[in-house]
């Protein structure tokens, strides 16, 4: 998205785009600083790119195990 057209969002907006029921966990990353925001006079907002990036560098792929081989299994 190009920042011509990423929209900044109020902290509630932000918050129901990372799929959240309050407006608690944004404040905190704001006041954290662990993600990036903009301050218009005392309002804060956030850009829709910031959030994608911060869930994605926050995301934590699954574990892929491989299938026990049969001789294992037998010993066992």
């Amino acid at each position: 998205m190009s920042a011509k057209t990423d929209r900044l969002l109020d902290v509630r907006e932000a918050a129901e785009r990372m799929g959240l029921k309050g407006e608690r966990f944004p404040r905190r990353l704001v006041a954290e600083r662990r993600i990036e925001y903009v301050k218009v006079g005392s309002h804060v907002r956030i850009r829709e790119s910031a959030i994608d990036a911060y869930l994605a560098a926050n995301t934590v792929e699954p574990i892929r195990r491989r299938p026990r081989s049969r001789a294992l299994r037998r010993a066992a």
